[in-house]
């Protein structure tokens, strides 16, 4: 794989999501790894606005030329933005997976779950040790 980023402010999940926390507010999407994994995204389908999310659940797919993959919530919380840019352009995950390419927000985020998930030095360690999965 080309060199990986790994912002600094995100946590990381084991199945390849990230979510930025800023108060009680969760922003999420798919690491640079699982875009580069994919290839070419061609079809997003997202949670509805006001879903529940539950910590380790589906909630997204992200289909590609090679494959349809599964999303699982970092966190748990209530659904309450989807990036609708992604319906007419879900290359932009391609593109940008941190910042254009988010797929939804979310409120009432678990602190304590986020306390589970991976630092930018443990995804990174977990990616050197797992190589090319």
């Amino acid at each position: 794989m080309a060199d990986l980023n790994i912002p600094e402010d995100l946590r990381y999940t084991k199945d390849d999501e990230w979510i930025r926390v800023a108060g009680d507010t969760g922003t999420i999407g798919v690491t640079d790894y699982a875009q580069q994994a994919l290839g070419d995204i061609t079809y997003v389908e997202l949670p509805a606005v006001g879903a529940e999310l539950r910590q380790g659940a589906e909630f997204a797919v992200v289909e590609s030329a090679k494959a349809a993959s599964d999303v699982f919530a970092p966190v748990g919380g209530t659904v309450t933005e989807v990036n609708s840019a992604l319906e007419e352009n879900p290359e932009l995950i391609n593109q940008d997976p941190y910042g254009e390419g988010w797929l939804c927000r979310i409120s009432d985020v678990i602190v304590e779950q986020i306390e589970s998930l991976l630092s930018p030095e443990e995804y990174e360690k977990l990616l050197a040790e797992e190589g090319s999965r």
